[in-house]
């Protein structure tokens, strides 16, 4: 998963590695380099500013913790009084402080974090991968050649090509999609009075690069602050609503539209691989499905013997979605009009 990564982030990345060597006439380490720190320094600045936001709603945890305590206690009673409950009830008693509940676990997530060895270690490898992408790419193009003797130049650089452009094509979509479920968050955010709706917006939209689950996560935080500022419940479940109609319109029809028509995948297939590479490699398999899918149809497409499965891959035509009679009836017009010119 590590290569795969850093093959995405080198093709995202090479647009402005070519502008330093040609333009600015960088040498290839130095642009190398240079390109590395741009992408460090983004991702250094979006980090920090979810820092500085978490940081800001962390500050008022304590009213947090305090208003989150008095709506659950209030749930405590009114399920006593409903359904004539014991108080003793571990669930439903009041010796089980919700305080030190909340307090005790929220040290826990960066610890957790913290000691993911998996989750450093390809913090590591990816930029050392990448490195090497952007550094040898003329050597592994000439590796192509070798392996591939009995194609041309011509044709294997047509194909890189091709390759290239689609993975470009996706990244573009995908930022696409970021940007209008952020946008659509913040909107949700907003009508309901939401406080910093634009950060938790935009922060539920990346967790998009998390299928399914990221906007998930993405909805408990302004949940948790709605409970906490708002003085009825009722808004924190309009917050979980409205986040979950987003994820809805999000996985049937933005990200069907924008990334798959980007990597002319139809929406069958598009879906199809989502689920097909999360049973393989999880989640991170979730947000590599669609480049990989994408990059099978290109070779698909240029290999004997394997047409169809790249036009299976494909978005259909109209005629192939068209009734069989409505086919005919065209087919029928278009002979007609031959004979009579």
């Amino acid at each position: 998963m590590p290569i795969l990564y850093a093959i995405i982030l080198a093709v995202m990345i090479y647009p402005i590695q070519e502008f330093l060597e040609h333009k600015w006439r960088f040498n290839r380490l130095f642009a190398t380099i240079c390109s590395l720190l741009i992408i460090f320094f983004v991702t250094a600045l979006i980090v920090t500013l979810i820092y500085y936001q978490l940081n800001s709603i962390s500050n008022n945890g304590e009213d947090y913790v305090k208003n989150i305590s008095k709506v659950y206690y209030n749930i405590i009673e009114f399920f006593q009084k409903t359904f004539n409950m014991n108080s003793r009830d571990t669930l439903f008693s009041r010796d089980l402080k919700i305080e030190n509940i909340l307090k005790g676990n929220f040290d826990k997530i960066g610890e957790f974090i913290s000691q993911s060895g998996s989750l450093i270690s390809n913090l590591v490898l990816i930029p050392i991968y990448l490195f090497f992408f952007l550094y040898y790419r003329r050597f592994l193009r000439v590796f192509c050649y070798k392996v591939f003797r009995n194609k041309s130049k011509a044709f294997l650089n047509k194909i890189i090509g091709k390759i290239y452009s689609i993975q470009q094509n996706y990244l573009v979509g995908l930022i696409k999609v970021i940007f209008i479920v952020g946008v659509l968050n913040t909107a949700g955010l907003l009508i309901l009075g939401i406080d910093h709706a634009i950060f938790f917006g935009f922060f539920a939209a990346i967790l998009l690069l998390i299928p399914y689950i990221g906007i998930l996560i993405g909805s408990l935080i302004p949940a948790v602050v709605a409970l906490a500022t708002k003085d009825s419940a009722w808004y924190a479940f309009g917050v979980i609503a409205i986040f979950m109609f987003i994820q809805f319109l999000e996985g049937n029809f933005i990200t069907p539209k924008i990334t798959g028509s980007k990597v002319s995948i139809n929406a069958f297939i598009a879906i199809l691989s989502f689920i097909v590479f999360s049973m393989l490699w999880g989640i991170a398999g979730m947000i590599v499905a669609l480049p990989i899918t994408a990059t099978l149809k290109i070779i698909f497409d240029n290999t004997p013997g394997y047409h169809a499965y790249g036009f299976l891959i494909g978005d259909p035509i109209d005629s192939h979605l068209r009734g069989r009679a409505r086919t005919r009836l065209k087919k029928w017009k278009e002979i007609r009009s031959k004979t009579s010119t």
